[in-house]
């Protein structure tokens, strides 16, 4: 794995897994609210935020962008030294 790639806190997560984390982390209301695109409120759905982020590339990147920085909350809120493991149990 080269060094770019093991500071890349998205190396080896698909969109689904993002989305599905994010979901999980905020939910459909909250998650509408900071990065309002329709497919976050009206009719929420892991499919259909995929069909949508897929072909959107700037509401992909507000959405990637958003997983790490709840990666970084959860980080600080938990004092863990490295975020970006793809693992949780570790």
């Amino acid at each position: 794995m080269s060094e770019q790639q093991a500071n890349n806190p998205l190396h080896g997560m698909t969109l689904e897994m993002v989305v599905t984390a994010l979901v999980e982390h905020y939910g459909w209301e909250e998650l509408g609210m900071l990065i309002n695109i329709n497919c976050f409120n009206n009719d929420p759905s892991v499919k259909s935020s995929l069909k949508f982020l897929r072909k959107t590339p700037w509401a992909r990147t507000k959405v990637e962008n958003l997983y790490i920085a709840m990666l970084d909350e959860n980080a600080r809120a938990n004092k863990t030294a490295w975020p970006y493991s793809n693992n949780p149990n570790e």
